[in-house]
Order: structure tokens, then sequence, then C-alpha cells
């Protein structure tokens, strides 16, 4: 029976921005034949960040086409670790840290892929179910005498780490592995694409050199662009380091902010290449974009879809909420609506003070708060004078009477006090 994709995948990546290098012949395959295809994930971390969405979305973007996406987790790569990209060669992880991370990364990968579609659902697999079972003499024997020395040395990720210092061998092999797992998942699943960051071509056509050397069959690949800023930085990075799909490592509140901060023509970029919205809905947003940029809208139409995506629809809400509160014109009972999580990491950065337990339970004369306890204002002159002129709030309830107390019925979530001077200079008083 003929099969005919519900999209040309390759020129759906090439308008996104999402193609980067592309083997002879994928495209003719993808448009003739239901193809089974491949990304991988290394266990580095008990989560994954939006560097991974990258690879992510271009198995997305293959099961919508109509093909059969597989998602492998490195159980076994994990514990060798990927020399491309890196000038250090990275820590090897235990066994309990490796388990923890995959079991991690699967429960995430099951979010972004259909598992119980009947015609193509996703498979999920682990490289240590098949390396478990090689011995070392095994493997030397059976797949390393496939490819040659000079063939490795000619990767970029071999030659660029042998000029800046070396590599050892558990790296300079590491090619051959995730080869292997091509290799595997070809034989066993009539699996002929993989797919992944430009970083990966090496490595990937080391897979594809391994089929047509041992098995004597024909494999292809598609690599998408690393993506970076406008400026040049690495995408996924902000100050406090990557941005994690992990509610614990990136609150959904950051995790928004992250997106409805990208710059103008980042935006652009990147709403094509993060956003399952189809062509013609994307050209639409970028129109009304452009010529309109302090709205903002490709921001806030990205930071949704993404946060409602990776988490949720109520934790996109919450950090609306706590966007409006602090940077719009949110109220004191949007305030007493956010949940703890939201509050806390929309906190992070005011400037802090403390007060104790039985400063607050007496109750604190708010000229006192302002001025001894803290040094949000430097006078309680100046104090008094803003507060008559209706100029300070606390929890986003204006105070007009420097004779007022404050004690612990105003602590929201009976910790915290958040002082606001003018529009835009918050503070934050938390009890200790």
């Amino acid at each position: 029976m003929a099969f005919t994709p519900n999209f040309d995948f390759t020129e759906e990546l090439k308008w996104r921005g999402l193609l980067h290098d592309i083997m002879p012949g994928t495209q003719e395959l993808l448009n003739t034949t239901q193809v089974t295809g491949y990304a991988g994930f290394d266990p580095t971390a008990d989560s994954l960040h939006i560097g991974n969405l990258v690879p992510i979305t271009l198995l997305i973007h293959l099961q919508r086409a109509g093909h059969i996406p597989v998602a492998l987790v490195g159980g076994a790569t994990g514990m060798v670790g990927d020399p491309s990209g890196k000038s250090d060669e990275r820590k090897l992880l235990n066994l309990e840290t490796l388990n923890h991370n995959l079991d991690c990364q699967k429960k995430q990968l099951m979010k972004f892929l259909d598992f119980d579609s009947v015609s193509n659902k996703a498979v999920m697999v682990n490289n240590y179910d098949w390396f478990s079972k090689f011995d070392f003499l095994g493997f030397i024997r059976d797949v390393g005498k496939y490819i040659t020395v000079n063939y490795m040395m000619g990767k970029d990720s071999v030659r660029n780490r042998l000029e800046a210092g070396g590599l050892s061998f558990t790296e300079f092999t590491y090619q051959l592995v995730q080869g292997y797992d091509f290799l595997h998942l070809y034989e066993n699943m009539g699996c002929k694409l993989q797919v992944g960051g430009s970083d990966q071509w090496g490595n990937i056509t080391t897979g594809t050199e391994l089929i047509r050397r041992k098995a004597g069959g024909e494999a292809f690949a598609i690599t998408a662009p690393l993506i970076t800023k406008s400026d040049g930085t690495k995408f996924g990075k902000s100050e406090g380091g990557n941005v994690w799909l992990d509610p614990k490592r990136t609150s959904p509140y950051k995790f928004y902010q992250f997106w409805l901060n990208v710059a103008d023509e980042d935006a652009i970029r990147f709403i094509k290449i993060y956003s399952l919205r189809n062509k013609a809905e994307i050209t639409d947003l970028i129109q009304a974009h452009q010529g309109q940029e302090h709205l903002r809208t490709l921001q806030k139409e990205l930071a949704k879809e993404m946060t409602i995506r990776v988490h949720s629809e109520s934790d996109f809400e919450m950090a609306v909420k706590a966007t409006e509160i602090f940077f719009g014109k949110g109220s004191a009972d949007d305030l007493k609506a956010l949940d703890l999580p939201t509050l806390e990491s929309s906190l992070e950065g005011m400037e802090k003070f403390t007060v104790s337990v039985s400063e607050l339970t007496a109750g604190i004369p708010i000229l006192d708060l302002l001025c001894v306890s803290t040094t949000i204002f430097p006078s309680k002159g100046e104090a008094r004078k803003m507060i008559q002129a209706n100029g300070f709030s606390i929890n986003k309830v204006k105070c007009t009477d420097p004779a007022a107390a404050i004690n612990a019925e105003y602590l929201l979530h009976g910790k915290y006090l958040i002082a606001q001077k003018g529009k835009k200079d918050y503070y934050l008083i938390e009890l200790q």
C-alpha cells in the first residue's frame, strides 16, 4: 500500500529554520515511505532543557507527518559521554544517578510525543538494553572492525579535541557506540533515519556508514542548526544557567519569563522553530508583530504556547498573574491568589530583608518597619512623605496612614511581605 505523508517533512523543516544538514535521498524517502526515525537523549541530568526541545520538535514534526518517531534514552552512551562540542571530558555518572536521570527524562519525553496512536505511535528505547549484552571483545570484533581509525579521526568532534589537548579512549569510542545504536535500530526496528543537532552530524554519519558496511543497508540523516540568540550567545542559557523543563529546576514563572523576554528578532525565528502552529498562523502572527513590536505579540504567544506545552494551563495562568502583578496592573487579590511556588519564583532578584516572628506578632509601626527593621527608606521623614503622597504599598494595598502598624495578618503564605515604593521598586520582607 502506497504511503503519502501528511506533509513534506523536509520542506516543513526548511521554512521553520530547522534544517541544517540532510543526506542525499532523505527527502525522497520520507515522501514515499513511512519511515522510522530516532533522536537520542543522553541522561547527563535529571531534566531535559530547552536545547533538547530542538530534537524533540524534530520528532514531533516527524510524527505529525505520519512517520514513526523513536526516542532513545542513552543508558549506555550516558556512561561514556559525548565529546561533541565539549572542551573537557564529562564526569562519569554512577549507575544510581544515571537510572534516576533516565526515569526523569522518560517522563518528560512522554509529554511531547504520542505513544498511543494506532498507525504511527512513538516508541521509547534505552540503549543499555542491548549494550548490556555485549562483552568488550565481542564489540571490538563484531562492530569495531567495520570503522577505521582514519575514518574516526576525520570527525570534527575528535579532531577539535585532539587539537585542544587530547581526549580519552572512552570518548574516542563514543561515535562507534552511537553508530551501533543506529545499526541496532535499523536491524531490529527498520529504522532508517536519525535526527539531531548539527553537532551530532559526525556521530550520525558514523551510524549510516556502519549500516552500509556491516549490514549492506542504506540509512539517512537530518540535523537542525544549533540555536543561538541574535547577540551570538548560546540559546537556552539564562543568567541562572540552563532553562530546564523540570519545574523544580526552572519554575513555570521563570520559564514563561524566558520566552516573554526574548529579543524581537529572536522571537521571529523562535516562533517558527518551537511553535506547533501551522505556517499560515505563524505568518499572520509575525505580520501582526512587525511595526508593533512594543506590544510583544510574538513573545506573548510563544511564552503561552511553550509554558502550556511544557507545564500546564494553570501554570501559565499563574505566570501571567505574577507578571501582571510586578510588571503591569495586577491587584492585591491577584497577589493573594498566587500559589507559593509561583510567588517565591517571582520574588527572586528583589532586595530582601528579614523581620523576626516576635516583632511582627507584636505589630511593627510602619515607619519602624521601613526605616529601622529594614532600610527601604533612609529616614522616617522620607517614608512618611511618600506614604502621605499615596506612593507606598504593602502587598499591593496602598498605605496612607504613617501611624499604622503591620502585623502577621498581612503575611502572604504566612511568611512574606512585599513592599512597593513608587511604581517599580519592590522589596521582599521575609519572616525569620
